[in-house]
């Protein structure tokens, strides 16, 4: 048995859990109020208050940290790698300190795993990141030499469902075609062959599906005339477009329960619009079936709208010519992390080097 402790820094928050193989012995969101953050001036300068906290947190449980194999942390905003569990060494140190992709609360996870981890000699690990880049050179090129397509997607949770889904069917993921749509706040839908995703829309900037609170791919031509119509500034476009986009934009809500309760209660805009998102997915789909030539064993839905059992007939009902349609609701970043570490710690898979 291996004992691991996981560590994913959010902005305000830091959830951490104790696994013994995968099997959590807790898991706990610790909340950090304004107040206590606001000494800080960089995201990096929080990584000692939050690693003593997160140290605290632990003993409290009872747990002796000399007990743990390894500690495993969120990966951050590094530069484009190709997914798996990596190694936390000085170069990755040295890249999340800086911020070599911007800052953002997930780079202290590797930092704070390797310090933990220092401290007892045992290994340290971040598992696939949002900047898992694996794209095919055919998929970057845009349409404009300035501007080239990126793979920036929710890498940890597609991963881990696919390597699910390939586990319980006693296959490698290696050997699979599949299509993996995450539907969550935003939305990913990347195509994974043989255990690489070689074409995903960038659910964080402006392409693919429209989501709960992003924009998705729009009609350039009428957004370059928003964007100078005098009417709107530079980060209230972008915020258009990720933030206050999508459902929250055309319904003032980014939470799929509410919607159903509107269309309960006789919204037809609720219900044109939940389908059109539901539509676009399917498209999405669709697309990366052609990338795949067609050649596709499975379709995965996850994240908190697949639990939407209406929601999802709506994509099934468009694609399921395509291949035989899976659903894993909701998703468990935890448990993925504990995964990619674990695989790691039986040999069942070699850590990569950062470099």
């Amino acid at each position: 048995m291996y004992r691991m402790l996981i560590i994913n820094p959010g902005s305000t928050s830091t959830k951490i859990a104790v696994y013994d193989d995968l099997n959590p012995v807790f898991v706990e969101t610790l909340r950090h109020s304004a107040e206590e953050l606001a000494p800080y001036a960089t995201i990096f300068d929080q990584y000692e208050f939050r690693k003593n906290v997160i140290i605290k947190a632990v003993e409290e449980k009872g747990i002796d940290l000399g007990t743990l194999n390894a500690v495993v942390g969120r990966g951050g905003l590094l530069k484009p790698i190709e997914g798996g569990t990596y190694s936390v060494n000085e170069n990755m140190i040295e890249d999340l300190k800086i911020g070599v992709q911007g800052q953002h609360a997930s780079n202290l996870g590797g930092v704070i795993a390797f310090e933990i981890a220092k401290k007892y000699n045992i290994p340290s690990f971040i598992v696939d990141p949002v900047v898992v880049d694996e794209m095919q050179d055919v998929a970057r090129i845009s349409g404009m030499p300035e501007i080239e397509r990126k793979s920036i997607f929710h890498a940890l949770n597609q991963k881990a469902v696919a390597k699910r889904y390939a586990k319980e069917k006693g296959v490698k993921y290696e050997d699979l075609n599949l299509i993996v749509a995450h539907m969550g706040g935003g939305i990913s839908v990347g195509a994974h062959k043989k255990g690489r995703v070689v074409d995903v829309n960038n659910a964080l900037d402006g392409e693919g599906p429209f989501s709960p609170e992003r924009s998705g791919g729009l009609p350039v031509g009428d957004l370059v005339k928003m964007c100078f119509s005098g009417k709107y500034t530079q980060d209230e476009i972008k915020k258009k477009i990720t933030g206050k986009g999508g459902l929250v934009a055309y319904l003032g809500t980014n939470d799929g329960r509410e919607v159903k309760k509107m269309m309960e209660e006789g919204n037809k805009e609720a219900e044109l619009i939940y389908k059109a998102m539901a539509y676009q997915v399917a498209k999405e789909i669709g697309s990366c079936a052609a990338v795949l030539k067609g050649e596709v064993d499975a379709i995965i839905l996850t994240g908190g709208l697949a639990y939407g059992e209406e929601y999802v007939s709506w994509i099934k009902e468009r694609i399921s010519f395509i291949a035989p349609v899976v659903a894993y609701p909701g998703e468990d970043e935890m448990l993925a992390l504990a995964e990619g570490g674990l695989r790691v710690l039986k040999g069942e898979e070699a850590a990569k080097e950062y470099k």
